[in-house]
């Protein structure tokens, strides 16, 4: 994977490209982004409801 550059363009213009990196990605390679975003997800709703009962 390439490194990552930060970008300040067009949002039409970043989201052209983030949908072409997307499509270049394989089945296999798009499902352990979408795992990994669920994992994420899951992880961030767990904390909130932790910190919450600490409080």
């Amino acid at each position: 994977m390439k490194k990552s550059i930060l970008n300040h363009g067009s949002p039409e213009v970043l989201e052209a490209k983030r949908i072409a990196e997307i499509k270049s990605l394989s089945y296999v390679e798009r499902l352990e982004r979408l795992f990994a975003i669920i994992e994420v997800s899951y992880m961030m709703r767990n904390v909130a409801k932790t910190q919450n009962n600490k409080k």
